[in-house]
């Protein structure tokens, strides 16, 4: 999925994320659930700013940040790729809103100093530094 996307097959990418999804829906109960809602949304909002969807890139977003997180997400945090991106292009109250939804399920001891830095920084049309969130 990510490999396709890294070699610009944007078509098959779409498809493989849109299958990951597919799969996941048959397994709610599996630890990995959460990590496939927020990254298969991830990449599909990647795609979607690739074609000029601002649209479709907001609700991917928006959908990646209501996963209900993994025990990967819960401890290292979201992927701010998309997030970032949107930013780029003056998208910032959807990037607001997603960091609200993240808030649910990433660690608060480990959340709060970032997460309030991150929204104050893109109050003030700042764009964060998302360091290793870019990665993961």
């Amino acid at each position: 999925m990510d490999a396709a996307y890294s070699n610009s097959h944007l078509v098959l990418a779409s498809d493989l994320a849109r299958d990951y999804l597919e799969l996941a829906d048959q397994y709610p109960k599996d630890w990995n659930y959460g990590n496939a809602i927020h990254h298969a949304h991830i990449l599909l909002g990647k795609i979607a700013i690739r074609n000029n969807d601002l649209v479709s890139a907001r609700t991917h977003l928006l959908k990646s940040g209501k996963t209900p997180g993994s025990p990967q997400l819960d401890s290292f945090g979201p992927n701010m790729s998309l997030a970032l991106e949107l930013l780029r292009v003056g998208e910032k109250e959807s990037v607001l809103e997603f960091l609200e939804l993240v808030d649910n399920f990433w660690n608060k001891i480990l959340s709060t100093e970032k997460l309030g830095l991150w929204k104050k920084m893109i109050a003030n049309d700042e764009i964060p530094d998302f360091g290793g969130h870019l990665l993961y």
